[in-house]
């Protein structure tokens, strides 16, 4: 754990592990309850020195850290890639992310505006006033261990950037990255009362912190379950939600299918699938079914999995026995649900290989549940109602792509589903860091993205002028 500016050595430790040969990456100091109280206190003290900080000053901070992650970018890929299972490359790229998503931030800081207020729209008054944006006080970040890094950065720039202290809980599997974040942070000038790191159980520690009446804001990155039991855990308090999804990408005869393979090549089977916006269903008009099969069969086998340190690797392991247990079960339940196993469907050691199923039915878990695993589903549609319906067909709604050059076709599509995001001709797995990302419906609350998530770590304070007689 990181308090008060220090790494605080603790009898109970987490220990680090590598899940692709479970290997010790690194050791660290297990919060408490006692830890708990310390680091609200600690944030309580950094919000009355950020809050009244110039936002210039917190600008610069953020932009520092983004070059002291820089100067460092080869460190922090090797600390992703050793605790989270992603490919050195996938790390770097993270990396890379993570650094413009700090200059976003720095961004939004001095961007942040408020607006004037009318009174006369009534009648004649002698009224002036505005808003101004203020912060919100201590802001409690939950974090995953697939992007331990930029994810963090999406709630910790933005939360500084508008004035507020920050309590980092990130995944018990993913916490030297946060750690290494932290440091920078205070390397880069911020109060070291700004930024506590606790490591530790999500029921013990997450919980602890969402049921404290002192957090006034809480973003939150994982599964729908824990999301809904956050929000019932909480009281009243600002929420960002960001969970899960089974995302879908609808295919049309017209499109160039050997483009759209190479897609779902990467789209599918980054991070061996457990990405939020992964692709897990493709919808493919039935006319080029057989075609389409033949393309993305060749794409999927081809891909090298293995050791992710090794720079060749494309897809590493999944983060625990658990995870590959229910990439299992998915496959499974699939064939039951009178599916046709293509690729994969089985683990070697660590490593769940890369998998599509066809013809499943929109019954099975691989169709309503997410897999959050390296698993492609490929059913068969007829007309543009009923690809949308498909793709509608379950409880997530984060990003979903479109491929055609029929612009009826994709704006009916944009238009038909439900989802934060529609991309026509690009995979739901794509994601720049400036742009507005959420979902709908079981996928999330509120929008990440610096610009959009300051205006979510803020609250709008009313100043108004009369004058005296």
């Amino acid at each position: 754990m990181y308090l008060l500016g220090e790494r605080i050595k603790k009898k109970k430790r987490v220990i680090v592990k590598n899940p692709y040969d479970n290997s010790v990456v690194d050791t660290l100091g297990q919060s408490d309850e006692e830890d708990i109280t310390k680091a609200i206190q600690a944030a309580k003290a950094g919000f009355e020195i950020l809050k009244n900080m110039p936002a210039g000053e917190r600008a610069k901070i953020l932009e520092q850290c983004g070059h002291i992650i820089q100067e460092r970018k080869e460190d922090f890929a090797q600390a992703i890639s050793k605790e989270s299972g992603k490919t050195i490359n996938e790390a770097r790229g993270e990396v890379a992310r993570a650094v413009n998503t700090m200059k976003l931030s720095s961004l939004a800081a001095l961007e942040l505006t408020g607006k004037t207020v009318r009174f006369d729209l009534a009648g004649p008054s002698k009224k002036i006033g505005f808003y101004q944006r203020v912060p919100l006080g201590l802001v409690l970040a939950i974090t995953p261990f697939n992007f331990p890094l930029n994810l963090s950065c999406h709630k910790i720039g933005p939360a500084i950037a508008g004035g507020n202290s920050v309590i980092h809980k990130p995944a018990t599997k993913t916490p030297v990255s946060a750690v290494m974040l932290a440091e920078a942070l205070v390397a880069a000038g911020l109060p070291k009362q700004g930024i506590s790191v606790l490591v530790g159980p999500g029921g013990a520690i997450g919980m602890g912190l969402v049921r404290r009446h002192e957090i006034r804001k809480i973003s939150f990155t994982g599964s729908l379950e824990v999301g809904r039991l956050i929000t019932k855990e909480c009281g009243m308090k600002r929420i960002t939600m960001e969970l899960g999804a089974n995302s879908a990408v609808v295919v049309f005869k017209d499109a160039p299918l050997d483009l759209v393979a190479k897609k779902i090549r990467k789209g599918g089977y980054t991070l061996a699938g457990q990405v939020c916006i992964s692709i897990q269903r493709v919808y493919i008009e039935e006319d080029v079914a057989d075609e389409f099969m033949r393309e993305l069969s060749l794409e999927v086998k081809n891909i090298k999995y293995g050791n992710p340190i090794l720079e060749d690797t494309e897809m590493g392991p999944m983060i625990d026995e658990a995870a590959i247990q229910k990439a299992e079960k998915f496959c499974e339940d699939a064939i039951a649900h009178k599916g046709i196993l293509i690729l994969g469907g089985r683990r070697d050691n660590t490593i769940f290989l890369p998998t599509i199923l066809l013809d499943v039915s929109e019954d099975a878990l691989v169709i309503k549940e997410e897999a959050f695993a390296p698993i492609v589903a490929v059913n068969r549609f007829k007309t543009v109602e009923e690809a949308i319906t498909k793709v509608n067909g379950t409880k997530y709604g984060l990003q979903a792509g479109v491929f055609t050059n029929d612009i009826t076709k994709a704006l009916k599509c944009a238009q038909g589903i439900d989802a934060g995001g529609i991309l026509i001709n690009e995979f739901p797995t794509f994601r720049v860091d400036n742009m507005p990302y959420g979902g709908t419906k079981g996928s999330g609350l509120g929008r990440e993205g610096p610009e959009f998530a300051i205006k979510e770590m803020t609250e709008e304070k009313l100043i108004v002028f009369d004058q005296l007689p």
